[in-house]
């Protein structure tokens, strides 16, 4: 049997498998709250974790979110298995979409939060992680498929 939307399963896999491996680095090699400047007041790996969303976004909803993660994932994997075949784009974007909503969703079911270590202090941004970048890639690569989509003809009608 031939795997269909195989881009998206093996795009889901890597990040899901990139997103654990960073956070379980970080985890191992630091101390809660330790940073390490790579580009001093530019960019650090800070251990932190996260009781909310993507970027500390509806912080301490952790209850919540951890179905949500769950219910994303669960739709996405429907759409890849009993949907068409997805375009490139698709594929792309809700592999990387899947594979960050689990990454996360696995800590918050485990650990009751996310581990977050990436820390852009240069335009004061939150700390987040791997599997937060993976889904803003993804939604990026949603709207790419879309403005594909789109009729490119800009023909009147008459």
């Amino acid at each position: 049997m031939r795997l269909k939307n195989r881009l998206f399963w093996i795009t889901a896999f890597i990040a899901f498998f990139i997103d654990q491996l960073t956070k379980y680095l970080i985890v191992q090699n630091f101390k809660l709250g330790q940073t390490l400047p790579l580009l001093p007041d530019i960019f650090h790996l800070t251990y932190v974790t996260n009781t909310g969303a993507a970027f500390s976004l509806l912080s301490g909803k952790v209850e919540w979110l951890r179905w949500l993660s769950l219910g994303v994932s669960l739709v996405l994997i429907g759409l890849a298995l009993f949907g068409s075949v997805l375009s490139f784009w698709d594929q792309l974007g809700y592999g990387l979409i899947l594979g960050g909503a689990m990454g996360n969703g696995i800590d918050r079911f485990i650990l009751g939060y996310v581990v977050d270590f990436l820390d852009f202090r240069l335009i004061n941004f939150a700390v987040f992680n791997m599997a937060d970048s993976f889904i803003s890639i993804g939604i990026v690569c949603l709207l790419i498929a879309s403005l594909q989509k789109t009729p490119t003809s800009n023909r009147r009608s008459r």
